[in-house]
């Protein structure tokens, strides 16, 4: 990986962009994203869209969400200390001992969620992490002093944890889910500008927010742009990793290339070319089924308006909602290049029906 490519992904990872917030994150996304693309738009709630050769009929969306999992600050007590609610899938059983940020209007306040030692904890009757017993400790003495701090019901809280690799083959941090997507979107609008492909369609590269709580970004700006065709990427699980059960719950790793999906929403003749354009490229692919929706942004693509011909290119990822999420470099570039060779070979105008 090039080093500029390299440090935007460093960047834009260690941001912070919990879902309803992720103004940090879009900034960064934008700024770099600007040297690759002739225009863009900023929707209402913050989903940012990178337009490459504007005003053709024929409209074509690649498409990340750029949402990270958090809390939200339920209730402060007398002693000072928080308790949270969810904001996206937030995993209780990974809080105690991490370290957070509260994001005030004073900027961000560092805290911790506590937990008693292991000392004092009956081992017959040990409680498990739960949102009621789970807690925030801002060093403050009571609750006065923490509203002082600008911390109050409703303050969004994010887990302190920054990118770093493994074995220089995998990238370690939160919200792979999904500003990996973002990084690989935005690095395919870097080949097309500096291979000089002259699309003859209008590209939409679009990084949506508030994924993490129903695809409502996605919603949004699918109504709004009216693709003709949707290629959504998104993270899937690394099944090959501890306590996973395959027979349930799929086949794919990380190092196995980008994992396609079968499912009600992918339109069929779409998923067909993108197998096609991964065997002429010789990018090996693994796949997966959905049996109802794919959970991801494809979903409301798929069913936006009179219907859009969707598919979904996912990123095998290993610890999914945790501060520790592991994706393979080489997986990396080879969903950028499943979709830089997929834009190349689409035709304006084509047609994905199954007969007419």
């Amino acid at each position: 990986m090039r080093k500029e490519s390299k440090k935007f992904l460093r960047d834009y990872l260690n941001a912070n962009s919990p879902t309803g917030f992720e103004t940090a994150g879009q900034k960064i996304w934008l700024e770099y994203m600007k040297q690759y693309i002739d225009e863009y738009e900023v929707d209402v709630y913050g989903s940012v869209v990178g337009v490459i050769n504007p005003g053709q009929k024929y409209k074509v969306v690649i498409e990340a969400h750029a949402d990270e999992i958090a809390w939200f600050v339920n209730y402060i007590d007398e002693k000072g200390y928080i308790y949270v609610i969810r904001n996206g899938g937030s995993d209780h059983q990974i809080a105690p001992s991490m370290r957070v940020h509260l994001h005030t209007p004073k900027g961000k306040v560092d805290g911790i969620f506590g937990w008693p030692a292991i000392h004092v904890r009956n081992k017959d009757r040990e409680p498990a992490p739960s949102l009621a017993n789970l807690t925030i400790d801002v060093g403050a003495a009571n609750k006065k002093e923490v509203l002082a701090m600008g911390i109050d019901v409703g303050t969004v809280v994010t887990f302190d944890a920054e990118m770093m690799e493994l074995n220089k083959k995998y990238v370690v941090a939160r919200a792979i889910d999904n500003r990996g997507g973002g990084f690989m979107i935005a690095e395919v609008a870097r080949l097309l500008k500096e291979n000089k492909i002259k699309l003859p369609y209008t590209l939409y590269v679009v990084n949506a927010v508030q994924e993490e709580i129903g695809l409502r970004g996605a919603e949004m700006i699918s109504r709004r742009l009216k693709p003709d065709v949707a290629i959504v990427t998104d993270v899937t699980h690394d099944t090959h990793s501890p306590m996973y059960d395959k027979k349930t719950q799929g086949d794919t790793k990380c190092g196995g290339g980008p994992a396609v999906t079968t499912g009600p929403a992918v339109q069929n003749n779409l998923l067909n070319m993108i197998i096609d354009v991964a065997k002429a490229n010789k990018i090996d692919i693994q796949r997966q089924a959905a049996s109802r929706s794919t959970g991801t942004d494809t979903d409301a693509f798929a069913y936006s308006d009179i219907g859009v011909a969707s598919a979904l290119i996912s990123l095998p990822l290993k610890y999914m909602h945790t501060t520790v999420e592991t994706v393979a470099y080489s997986d990396i570039e080879d969903c950028i290049q499943l979709m830089y060779h997929l834009l190349c070979q689409l035709e304006a105008g084509h047609d994905f029906r199954y007969f007419k």
